[in-house]
């Protein structure tokens, strides 16, 4: 991954967690911040595992590539949402 893949994962990855906090149901106890930052790692994972399955470079839209980093948002939200409750 060159730089401009990690500052595009970054803008990608900011509306990633977005996306992911809406698929969540009901309110999150996080910061958009923290949002930010579970999109922005799972922009970076998602990528890794679509280029794993070789399907990260597709022609036109890479959907694959986005469900999978949307679904790891959702997942990171969920998480950390989980967490923050606990305590």
């Amino acid at each position: 991954m060159e730089v401009d893949g990690i500052i595009s994962a970054i803008v990608i990855g900011i509306v990633i967690g977005v996306l992911g906090r809406l698929v969540v149901p009901g309110r999150q106890r996080i910061g958009i911040l923290w949002t930010i930052l579970v999109g922005i790692i799972a922009a970076l994972a998602g990528y890794a595992i679509a280029a794993a399955f070789d399907v990260a470079d597709t022609k036109g839209v890479d959907w694959v590539e986005w469900l999978i980093q949307i679904g790891l948002a959702a997942l990171g939200v969920a998480a950390l949402d989980r967490s923050k409750a606990r305590r």
